[in-house]
């Protein structure tokens, strides 16, 4: 049983008029409690310098168990999000799922209250995951399993999300990049988009809007999210999410900047008029409403994960559509990926282990191939190797080196220096066909194998005159980041500026072969 004092400290603290000190005037004369300041003095307000407004990024970072509160600000946990005592109802999509770990986020005076809903992506009845998952769920009698409709049987339920339900009768949305396990939430890089709380609608806004809403606006995003949760419910056989689409309909997303880039299994006919694509013509869609500020941007594409792929996919489709904008018809963006080497998961806070949620393979014929392809753009994680400590630029530190990425960014930057964003997209998706689907058949269809949810933000959504600089250590732009009169968006970086290119012997890290050099922890790491 826990300790009284730390129970008390791990509960959000309930502020109340009974917080602050009582004071009572009542009984004491007028010119005792009157301010004695003087009155203000009058300032010419055409002699003050208007500075740029600041804004906050859309996106944070986890917090990180073994690093410092320096590399922490503004960082979020799980407790920070789901420790609210209003929430009375929650869905959970996630690809792994530790259910105590997820129970135990939540307020302890409503844990056992809360409605829990659990999305999951394990169709076969005897799957391991599956058994487990109902085990775990045995324990909690306000826990509902829901195993996701999975058509393709090489897909995966890979969404991370939170939709939260409350007693203020406000709904809330957490698109993210970790598992629910505590492996995920601990030492490892990830990052959340959080909606604001979202209100109902009165009753004169319930009527259906026929007007098709821009993309980036709330009203779009409420429109792409619920048929996202709809693809849940293809299956005639059984209802997983129209009990929380009607719920959703009720409210008001206008608050919500931001666009949905989502995936959902199927074969998917390009040319049909549904309000929403999906996978790479999804993405194709939204990058067509985003203006850039050249037609020479560098797009920096940062994952845990990269499939064996062909040349031609990778170039003709998936590059092809992040070329895309709205006012560059032939953009030619250069493309940078991030991913780790050995040396830096030896280096790691987790060690060697950190290795076992990042993936590519490097062995066969084709995998060599692909890496020589892929080389010229390959840059490194933490960015500490011997190449870095040779140059002379100065680093702009994230606070993440030692963390081992399982986050995923895509990022277009819009000049050589890195210092304005066209876009940032957070995201599940890796780098895979099954998360951002096949080319385009003879037919006009996208096969797309596994569900993908990410937010795509960009200055646009927030004023006019908004720049998007990137920010480290901290979720605010500096001041002096801007011009006067402009509004600067931060954009929480989760790596090093400027990126150092993989050397001439470097090689991407891969689980599926062994490493016999030790980690820091003195451990070697071998394939059984």
């Amino acid at each position: 049983m826990e300790d009284i004092s730390e129970e008390r400290s791990r509960k959000r603290r309930r502020l109340s008029n009974d917080d602050e000190p009582q004071n009572n005037h009542r009984m004491l004369p007028h010119s005792l409690t009157s301010s004695i300041s003087p009155p203000p003095l009058r300032r010419n307000q055409n002699s003050e310098i208007q500075g740029p407004q600041v804004t906050k990024s859309p996106f944070q970072l986890t917090w990180i168990r073994d690093l410092p509160e320096s590399s922490n600000k503004d960082a979020v946990s799980l407790r920070d999000i789901l420790g609210d005592p209003m929430i009375s109802e929650c869905w959970e999509f996630n690809y792994l799922h530790n259910l105590d770990f997820l129970m135990d986020a939540f307020d302890s005076d409503v844990r056992d209250l809360v409605k829990v809903h659990v999305v999951h992506g394990f169709w076969k009845n005897e799957d391991p995951g599956r058994l487990n998952l109902k085990a775990q769920a045995e324990k909690y009698p306000n826990i509902t399993l829901h195993t996701a409709y999975m058509p393709e049987m090489f897909g995966t339920h890979h969404t991370k999300m939170l939709v939260l339900l409350r007693h203020d009768d406000a709904a809330q949305i957490i698109i993210h990049t970790a598992n629910m396990i505590p492996f995920d939430w601990t030492n490892m890089t990830q990052a959340a988009w959080t909606s604001p709380l979202l209100p109902l609608l009165n009753s004169a806004s319930l009527s259906e809007d026929t007007e098709p809403s821009p993309i980036g606006s709330g009203t779009r995003f409420k429109v792409d999210f619920l048929n996202y949760l709809k693809a849940y419910d293809n299956n005639p056989k059984r209802v997983i999410c129209k009990p929380l689409v009607d719920k959703l309909e009720k409210y008001d997303f206008s608050a919500i900047r931001g666009a949905l880039v989502g995936s959902v299994p199927g074969r998917h006919h390009i040319e049909n008029d549904s309000e929403t694509a999906w996978g790479w013509p999804g993405l194709k869609s939204v990058l067509g409403a985003i203006p850039v500020q050249s037609k020479d941007g560098e797009i920096v594409i940062q994952i845990s994960s990269i499939a064996t792929l062909s040349e031609k996919w990778i170039d003709r489709t998936l590059f092809k559509a992040m070329n895309t904008s709205k006012n560059v018809a032939n953009s030619k963006s250069s493309f940078k990926i991030i991913f780790p080497t050995a040396d830096e998961i030896r280096r790691s806070l987790n060690g060697y282990d950190s290795g076992s949620a990042i993936h590519t393979k490097i062995q066969s014929t084709a995998q060599a191939k692909q890496v020589q392809y892929l080389k010229p753009m390959l840059c490194h994680w933490a960015g500490d190797s011997n190449e870095r400590a040779s140059g002379s630029a100065q680093i702009s530190d994230a606070g993440r080196k030692k963390a081992a990425p399982h986050i995923k960014t895509f990022i277009r930057f819009a000049d050589a220096k890195k210092s304005s964003i066209d876009w940032m997209l957070v995201t599940s998706a890796n780098l895979s066909k099954q998360a951002w689907g096949e080319a385009m058949n003879a037919g006009g269809d996208v096969r797309i194998c596994s569900y993908e949810l990410g937010v795509m933000v960009w200055p646009e959504l927030f004023g006019e005159k908004a720049t998007m600089v990137p920010t480290f250590k901290t979720d605010i732009p500096a001041p002096d980041s801007g011009k006067a009169e402009e509004l600067i968006v931060g954009a929480r970086m989760p790596y090093d500026l400027p990126l150092v290119p993989y050397g001439k012997d470097d090689l991407p890290w891969c689980a599926t072969s062994s490493y016999e050099e030790l980690d820091w922890k003195g451990d070697s790491y071998r394939v059984k």
